[in-house]
């Protein structure tokens, strides 16, 4: 990659010096039952944008979702890893210098993906990875940069504590997030007293258990969604009372049904 004509590599760390603001990596993965991407860390930004398939970015601090034409902000020396299971996945990654612009993220974040974002990065595909600054490959690249900086955020992210305890309950429901209990069922599970596990939850992660729950079940709600599973199915699957009681928090949270937020007509209620 440090030749006078790099060409495009599967390996994100041929991606770090190549002396341009912004440089493009395209992924594909074939559905397996469970896809890992070991846990690293590169020096510049990421910007990992889902055009197919659905995976999750996990770091020490917490868990993002990414559905289909949304993407996921890492800053630069994030260790991360990704995971997806049983869909096939495909990502565009753009990754980017620290100084690239004042405007961008300073933490992890799931963004929107503005159609004229989603056309640049197709356009980008094709652009050199040299490319002239000065010229209109250059601007291309400038402009993807500030349609991240204003690229609204999406609550897609459940935070991690740091507390043993907690973190045991949290990765359980992570492994199983439909799996039932109430606070007493959870508190006995990691070891602790009901009051201990609502005040310690809420002072490490800054919402409430339940707020928590709810979050990582919406993740989980979108997964299988993505893969085409009944909004019934999913509702009954992850604890709701009908379908109409989850479409109407999904509805609250995400500002849409669940059809129109993944652009399906095929699911079976709003």
């Amino acid at each position: 990659m440090h030749s006078l004509n790099p060409v495009r590599s599967q390996l994100a760390v041929d991606y770090q010096d190549i002396p341009r603001p912004v440089s493009m990596i395209i992924v594909e993965h074939d559905p397996e039952p469970s896809m890992i991407v070991p846990r690293h860390s590169h020096p510049r930004a990421q910007l990992a944008y889902a055009v197919k398939g659905m995976f999750t970015l996990h770091t020490q601090e917490g868990a993002w979702l990414v559905p289909p034409n949304r993407a996921v902000w890492v800053p630069g020396g994030i260790e991360h890893e990704m995971h997806a299971r049983g869909q096939p996945v495909s990502n565009r990654s753009l990754y980017i210098q620290p100084d690239a612009s004042p405007d961008l993220p300073d933490e992890c974040c799931v963004i929107e993906v503005s159609p004229l974002m989603r056309q640049l990065i197709i356009e980008a595909i094709d652009i050199p990875l040299l490319y002239d600054e000065a010229g209109r490959d250059g601007r291309v690249m400038r402009l993807i940069l500030d349609e991240i900086c204003a690229a609204p955020k999406v609550p897609l992210h459940v935070p991690m504590p740091n507390d043993p305890r907690l973190l045991r309950i949290c990765k359980a429901l992570l492994a199983d997030p439909g799996r039932e209990g109430d606070l007493e069922d959870w508190a006995r599970f990691g070891a602790l007293g009901r009051r201990t596990l609502t005040r310690l939850f809420r002072d490490e992660t800054g919402i409430t258990f339940t707020m928590w729950r709810q979050q990582l079940r919406l993740m989980e709600a979108l997964r299988r969604l993505s893969m085409g599973t009944a909004v019934t199915t999913v509702a009954m699957d992850l604890g709701y009372e009908s379908p109409s009681a989850f479409t109407a928090m999904f509805r609250r949270v995400m500002g849409k049904t669940p059809k129109h937020y993944l652009g399906r007509n095929d699911i079976d209620a709003d």
